[in-house]
């Protein structure tokens, strides 16, 4: 999920109040997938009668395990290109042979090349007003509904990551005719009701798990930081760390906040490159870079190199450092940065005594601000509970059925996740050494047995939907 700089974000795949930005290619990938490309001419507004336009819907099918009767197993396209995630949700692929299932991965509008308007998509207010969540769930319904007749299949089952699994969830509950079960993995659907500095207590959580030393060190860095760019020189300092530009020293801070997020979201047993090419546990080599709990100036800027090196150039292909890049190339900010500024608004701030960055408050009105600056819109922040839920009146999901929350324990978006319910008809699972929807990838030997446990668990719970 990407955000403006001074924001928030959601899955979505992002952190803090950091947007994502530049990203290096090729799509990186878990498994070799295989797929063949199609376009579904979707309505541009699903709600109104004006604008009668149309646009091309791209989404991805595999057949090769499909046998008539089966179910369709949908991917709820999230902030990307949908390659992305067809190459990253390996679990869909994995158990699909024992159901018998077709496997699609939808693409959400205004991403990857799903544009309504083409490359004029962003260049309006006007062109971007159907950029919702609702005309995207509308986008998923009527393929959904398209793709049961074209292969007479009689079930369907969503299954989304982070912004993705809030789709899922949103995608049952809003048209349970089409969908007869999700799996919303690391889905932050509560996040705009949590305390805004929530996200960076379970981040500075899971480095001190690892060792208290590495983040006493890397809390000593963000204290230090001013101190030691206004001795050494912005210059100084982008040379030290082999940057590959000069940065203010708010803008280098920023890009640590970032990249310490993303470790804690992408903390995998195993070596992996959703986001950058990285080892297994990353935060456990991380902390290797802060052994002891105090250090000199001179120590702090070797530290921070090498963190800075280890994450963004752990594959050795970089020449520098890009502090203007987050992530991969497949997830889009451009994108998630209009959605912050309009539904998807998650507080963001970080507090001394629960975190390990540096104190940054909350604002709604400077958020309101730079959103109108950019976009001439402003944010509506409780849009998101009155159009489906809030954490209070949502926490029993009365009226809803058939959808499995799946939190790891480690994954910072998880303190916005549906972690308890009242309803039988919710399934929720904790998995304790679990990072950002880490059961959504393809099993690996190295997978904890909690992980293990819960796909086993998600396995017999889609068995029982497809059973009803």
């Amino acid at each position: 999920m990407g955000l403006l700089a001074i924001f928030a974000s959601s899955l979505l795949c992002v952190t803090c109040c950091h947007a994502l930005r530049g990203f290096p290619a090729p799509l990186p990938s878990e498994g070799r997938y295989e797929w063949t490309t199609h376009y579904f001419q979707q309505k541009i507004d699903h709600f109104g009668f004006v604008e009668d336009q149309s646009y091309k819907q791209r989404y991805l099918v595999n057949a090769d395990y499909y046998k008539a009767g089966g179910p369709i197993f949908f991917y709820t396209g999230n902030e990307g290109d949908i390659e992305l995630f067809a190459n990253n949700t390996g679990f869909m692929w994995e158990i699909a042979p024992e159901f018998h299932a077709l496997v699609v991965f939808a693409e959400h509008r205004y991403y990857g090349v799903s544009l309504p308007f083409g490359s004029q998509s962003y260049s309006t207010p006007g062109n971007l007003n159907y950029f919702t969540s609702e005309q995207a769930l509308a986008d998923f319904a009527v393929l959904g509904q398209y793709l049961k007749a074209e292969y007479s299949s009689p079930k369907l089952i969503a299954f989304g990551g982070s912004y993705g699994g809030m789709l899922t969830a949103w995608f049952r509950m809003k048209y349970p005719h089409v969908v007869d079960g999700g799996l919303a993995a690391s889905a932050p659907i509560f996040q705009g009701d949590t305390e805004c500095s929530a996200f960076s207590a379970v981040v500075t959580k899971d480095f001190d798990a690892v060792s208290h030393n590495c983040s006493a060190g890397i809390r000593q860095s963000f204290q230090r930081l001013p101190h030691i760019l206004k001795s050494m020189g912005d210059s100084e300092f982008a040379k030290q760390l082999n940057l590959c530009k000069v940065t203010m020293s708010g803008a280098f801070s920023d890009w640590l906040q970032g990249i310490l997020g993303y470790l804690a979201m992408v903390d995998y047993p195993y070596p992996a490159s959703f986001l950058e090419p990285l080892p297994a546990w990353p935060i456990k080599e991380a902390c290797k870079f802060f052994g002891r709990s105090t250090y000199t100036d001179d120590e702090l800027v070797k530290g921070l190199a090498a963190i800075s090196n280890f994450y963004q150039n752990y594959a050795h292909e970089e020449q520098c450092i890009n502090t203007s890049s987050f992530a991969y190339k497949g997830l889009d900010n451009s994108g998630w940065n209009y959605q912050s500024c309009t539904e998807m608004v998650f507080p963001s701030c970080n507090k001394p005594e629960t975190d390990f960055f540096p104190p940054t408050p909350w604002s709604f009105a400077s958020y309101s601000e730079s959103c109108h600056k950019q976009y001439s819109i402003l944010p509506r922040p409780d849009w998101l509970k009155e159009v489906y839920g809030g954490r209070l009146s949502a926490s029993d999901f009365s009226g809803h059925s058939n959808i499995i929350f799946s939190n790891g324990k480690l994954d910072p978006w998880s303190v916005g996740g549906v972690l308890e319910t009242s309803n039988p008809a919710i399934s929720v699972i904790l998995i304790e050494d679990g990072a950002h929807h880490l059961d959504l990838r393809h099993s690996n030997a190295m997978d904890p047995s909690s992980v293990v446990r819960a796909r086993e668990q998600e396995k017999e719970i889609i068995t029982a939907w497809l059973a009803q």
